[in-house]
C-alpha cells in the first residue's frame, strides 16, 4: 500500500516536471500572438466548465490608480461585519476615525458563504451590499472637522487639500440655548432634508440646503453648527476663503468634499471683500500708479496684496448654487455673521441660503433651557426677577452661561442666581451710562452742527452785502469820474477846436 501510494506521488512529481518544460519551451519558441490566441481559446473552453462568475473590484482606482475605490471600501465594510460571525479564520487590525477601531475581517485565502434573497450576484446583491457597507461605515465612523489647506501643499507626496481632525464637539440641540419652537422648527428641517434625496431628484434640484446663522458675538452661532453636526452625523468643513486664491481653486476644494457634511464659512463678511469694494481699490490702485511704482514700500505691499486670495463674488456664487455645486449631495452650507446688512443681497437670497435663523439675545426662554441644562433647575423664587431683567438688557447666552456655571464646592444654585442678577443689574446700569453718553454726544454734535450752519449762513449775507455795497460805491465813483472827464475833455476839446477853427478863419 505504501509502495502504490509512493509510485503515484513519483507519477505526479514526473508529471509535473514534463508540464513545466513544456511550459518552458511553449514560451521560448511560440511567438507572442500565437501565444494569445491560444490562451484565450482555452480561456473560453474553461468557461464552458467552470460554473462560477468572478468580478473584481480594484482597491485603488482613477488617474494613476492614486484614488482609494469607494465600492471596495464599501464591500470591505460589510465583510468585516458578517466575516466575524461566519468565518473561521480572522485578522484584527486598528483603524482611526472609527467609534469601535479594533476592526475584525477575513484572513488570507478564507472564504464565506453570502446570500440574498436568492438573487445572482450579478442582480440587485451587488446594490445590497455597496447599501450596507455604506450605512455601516457611516454608523462606525468618527465624525472630522477639515480645514483646507494651502494650494502650494497641494501637490506633494500623500498631500491633500484637507486636513482634519477627530470632531469631539459635545454642542446638542437639547443643550442648546435657544426657545423650544425654535429648536424644533430647525430638527424638523433638518431631518426633511436628510430624507429627501427622492424629493430633491423629484423637483429637478441639488441636493443641499443653505444656511445663513446671524447675530451678535456669542449668541451661539458655531455652537448650533456643532449641533448639527452631531444630530445628522455630517462632518464638518471649515472653509477659510483667504486660504483659497482663485475660484479654480474654490471649485478644487468642493470636488474633494464628501457627502454628509456640512461647509461652514465662518464671518463671512470679515473673509473677502466681497461687496464691491475691490472696484473702487483697483481704481484708487490705477490713480496712484506712477507714485506707487517710485515708492518701494507702496511697491511691496501691492505684491503682498496680489498674493491674497482673488476669490469673486460671483465665484462663491457659483460654489453655492452654479453647477459645481450639484457634484455630490446632501451637503449643508452654513453662513455666520455678526452683520447681515454688510452682506451682498445676492449672496443671502432664498434658493442660496434657503433658511435663515437669527441668534439674538438671551430671552427668557433661552435663559430656562441654560438653568436646565446647567443646573437640573425647572423653577426657582428668582426667576420673576431674572426674567424682568432679561426683557430691560442685552446679554448674550454665552455671557449668561457664564454665570450660570458652577465653579466652586461652594458655590449652588441661589449663589449662580444671585449672580447672575448682579451681572444683569451692571449690564443695565452700563447699557444706561452708554445710552445717555451716546444722546449726549448726539446733542452736542446737532449743536455744532447747527451752529456752523448759522455762521455759514451769517458770513454768506455779510460778504454779499459788502459785495454788495462795493459794487455801488464803485460804480458811482466810476461813473461821476467818467462823466467828469468826458464832460470836460469834450468841452475843452470843442472849445479849443472851435477857437481854432475860429482863430483859422479870421
Amino acid at each position: 500500500m505504501v509502495m502504490i501510494g509512493g509510485e503515484m506521488w513519483a507519477q505526479l512529481g514526473s508529471l509535473i516536471a514534463s508540464f513545466m518544460f513544456l511550459y518552458a519551451i511553449f514560451e521560448q519558441y511560440f511567438p507572442y500572438e500565437l501565444r494569445r490566441r491560444l490562451q484565450s481559446y482555452t480561456q473560453k473552453l474553461m468557461n464552458f466548465i467552470y460554473p462560477y462568475i468572478q468580478i473584481t473590484f480594484h482597491e485603488f482606482t482613477g488617474e494613476r490608480y492614486m484614488k482609494r475605490s469607494e465600492a471596495f471600501m464599501n464591500i470591505q465594510t460589510y465583510l468585516s461585519k458578517n466575516s466575524s460571525v461566519k468565518a473561521k479564520r480572522l485578522k484584527a487590525d486598528f483603524v482611526k476615525d472609527r467609534q469601535t477601531p479594533l476592526v475584525l475581517s477575513m484572513d488570507e485565502n478564507e472564504e464565506i458563504t453570502d446570500e440574498f434573497k436568492g438573487e445572482l450576484v450579478t442582480g440587485s446583491y451587488l446594490n445590497h451590499v455597496l447599501d450596507q457597507g455604506k450605512a455601516i461605515s457611516v454608523e462606525n465612523r468618527q465624525l472630522k472637522l477639515y480645514t483646507n489647506n494651502s494650494s502650494d501643499n497641494w501637490y506633494g507626496y500623500k498631500s491633500t487639500k484637507w486636513s482634519h481632525v477627530v470632531f469631539e464637539h459635545p454642542a446638542t440641540f437639547e443643550t442648546l440655548a435657544m426657545e423650544r419652537k425654535k429648536k424644533e422648527e430647525i430638527l424638523d428641517d433638518l431631518v426633511k432634508f436628510s430624507k429627501g434625496k427622492e424629493y430633491y431628484a423629484k423637483i429637478g434640484k441639488a441636493w443641499k440646503r443653505g444656511y445663513l446663522l446671524y447675530g451678535p458675538p456669542g449668541t451661539g452661532k458655531s455652537t448650533m453648527v456643532a449641533a448639527m453636526a452631531n444630530f445628522l452625523n455630517y462632518d464638518i468643513y471649515d472653509l477659510e476663503l483667504t486660504a483659497v486664491k482663485d475660484n479654480s481653486e474654490l471649485r478644487r476644494l468642493l470636488i474633494e468634499t464628501s457627502g454628509k457634511s456640512i461647509i461652514v464659512i465662518e464671518d463671512i463678511d470679515c473673509s473677502l471683500d466681497l461687496t464691491g469694494q475691490r472696484a473702487a481699490k483697483k481704481k484708487e490702485k490705477d490713480e496712484d500708479e506712477d507714485e506707487g511704482a517710485k515708492d518701494p514700500v507702496r511697491k511691496k505691499a501691492e505684491k503682498e496684496e496680489n498674493k491674497g486670495s482673488k476669490v469673486t463674488l460671483s465665484g462663491l456664487l457659483n460654489f453655492i448654487d452654479g453647477l459645481w455645486s450639484a457634484c455630490g449631495g446632501e451637503r449643508i452650507i452654513v453662513f455666520t455673521t455678526n452683520f447681515v446688512d454688510k452682506l451682498d443681497p445676492a449672496l443671502i437670497r432664498r434658493g442660496r441660503m434657503d433658511k435663515h435663523i437669527e441668534l439674538s439675545y438671551c430671552s427668557f426662554e433661552a435663559f430656562k433651557e441654560l438653568a436646565k441644562n446647567y443646573l437640573d433647575v425647572d423653577s426657582h423664587h428668582l426667576f420673576d426677577r431674572i426674567d424682568e431683567l432679561l426683557k430691560e438688557t442685552n446679554m448674550t447666552p454665552a455671557d449668561v452661561a457664564e454665570n450660570l456655571l458652577l465653579k466652586s464646592v461652594n458655590e449652588d444654585v441661589d449663589v449662580c442666581f444671585e449672580n447672575l442678577i448682579k451681572a444683569l443689574e451692571v449690564a443695565k446700569e452700563e447699557a444706561g451710562k452708554k445710552a445717555e453718553e451716546e444722546a449726549r454726544l448726539k446733542e452736542e454734535k446737532e449743536k455744532e452742527k447747527s451752529a456752523q450752519q448759522d455762521v455759514k449762513s451769517n458770513g454768506t449775507s455779510v460778504v454779499e452785502d459788502v459785495k454788495e455795497n462795493g459794487v455801488k460805491e464803485n460804480v458811482k465813483d466810476n461813473g461821476v469820474k467818467e462823466n467828469g472827464v468826458k464832460e470836460n475833455g469834450v468841452k475843452e476839446n470843442v472849445k479849443e477846436n472851435g477857437v481854432k477853427e475860429n482863430g483859422a478863419t479870421h
